[in-house]
């Protein structure tokens, strides 16, 4: 097991430990240098002497040169709004040459800090970019591990003219990097029983009480909005009366997540069954958002957390920012989380339970609400549930519970 987990931990490493030495290369070229001075020591020839002397200069030439790449080049992380577990995403940096008169070439830049979230370390090549100027390079990367972390440390080196000499600089430029859970395909069949499911939208009978459509008149009563009062019908009676309107609102559904992770259960199975949970309440928000549906969520972070059913792709963003910041749960489980959100079970939203077990999945739920119970270790759940080969739930635990789990274990 903990060697499983130190597997999944990915310790990033600079590109060179000292700021300046020499590559395999260089070694051979000073190895050759040294052997043409000592011949030249011993035959006193004028040719052998020149030619020591240029090799020397050579020598100087590329210590001098890649300390001047390296000089007055300003560098700029941008990174996307958030990444996604299992999805390749671009971050870019932007070379920036203050240098007056000198041209920078042939530099390399490599992520240190925080650089294991990704399946490899960040890493970009810049070939040119002129004084004065400023350039843009890309790195291509695939996030594995959910949640939020920052990178902080970079190191740029450069091996410039020759290749003889490798020159890094250590740099610092602290950024958050959100990792948000994988998301997968959603089977339309689990979709419409959820909006099946309804006491109230679109499938079922319109009541009275709203803005939407004609419903009949009634009395109008002192206070009520003036707008709405039948002038026809009022001038008819002699008497005012109001247009009543009917209510139809659209599906609405409270996803409930269960993160509970008992002692007895903190194996890298377990960790991986609550990551697949957390990937099946994102890819259901996603789905349902893209529908124009409204959805809540209700779950444990440090305490229950709540945020009542709505649309839109800025909801949806933060509803996908929470799950990403889930932290540890071991000790509120299923049943206080629904005892806790007493207030959210009304006859206007269903409930969805995802949990990673099935074997506490029915025993919590009221019997006297509609809910949709969706247990992530289930045959069912993966069927509804559809993620892509390359993600894999064991990797997708932050990096902080796998490094206690490794601890433990």
């Amino acid at each position: 097991m903990a060697h499983r987990n130190s597997n999944l931990i990915r310790k990033a490493k600079p590109l060179r430990k000292q700021p300046t030495d020499f590559s395999f290369v260089g070694v051979v070229y000073t190895a050759l240098m040294l052997f043409m001075g000592l011949a030249a020591i011993h035959s006193q020839a004028n040719l052998l002497f020149a030619v020591f002397g240029i090799l020397i200069g050579v020598l100087v030439v590329s210590w001098v040169v890649s300390r001047i790449v390296l000089r007055k080049l300003e560098i700029r992380r941008i990174l996307p709004e958030t990444f996604t577990v299992g999805q390749q995403s671009s971050v870019q940096y932007e070379f920036e040459n203050r240098k007056r008169f000198w041209p920078s070439f042939s530099a390399t830049l490599f992520e240190i800090t925080s650089a294991e979230v990704f399946s490899r370390q960040p890493l970009t090549y810049l070939l040119h970019v002129a004084a004065g100027q400023r350039a843009m390079v890309s790195a291509q990367v695939i996030p594995v591990h959910r949640g939020l972390y920052h990178l902080d440390r970079f190191q740029v080196a450069t091996s410039f003219p020759f290749g003889f000499i490798r020159r890094a600089s250590d740099r610092r430029l602290s950024d958050g990097v959100l990792v948000l859970p994988a998301l997968g395909v959603v089977d339309r069949r689990l979709l419409s029983m959820c909006v099946s499911a309804e006491s109230s939208g679109s499938r079922m009978k319109p009541r009275r009480g709203g803005t939407d459509e004609f419903y009949g008149v009634k009395e109008f009563r002192r206070g009520e909005n003036p707008r709405f009062i039948y002038w026809k019908r009022s001038a008819r009676t002699g008497t005012l009366v109001s247009k009543e309107l009917t209510h139809v609102s659209p599906p609405r559904l409270q996803i409930f997540l269960d993160t509970c992770l008992p002692a007895g259960r903190r194996t890298l199975a377990g960790h991986a069954a609550v990551e697949r949970a957390i990937a099946m309440a994102a890819s259901l928000i996603a789905c349902t958002i893209e529908e124009g549906l409204a959805v809540g969520l209700h779950a444990w972070a440090s305490e229950p957390l709540t945020i009542q059913p709505s649309r839109g792709k800025r909801h949806a963003r933060d509803l996908l920012a929470a799950l990403a910041k889930l932290p540890l749960n071991t000790q509120f489980d299923s049943s206080r989380l629904i005892g806790s959100a007493a207030h959210l079970l009304h006859r206007d939203v269903t409930g969805v339970l995802i949990t990673p077990s099935s074997d506490l999945a029915s025993a919590c739920v009221p019997s006297r609400t509609t809910w949709v119970v969706i247990p992530s270790d289930s045959p069912q759940g993966r069927q509804w549930f559809t993620f892509g080969p390359e993600t894999d739930f064991e990797a997708a635990i932050p990096l902080d519970q796998l490094t206690s789990l490794e601890q433990a274990t």
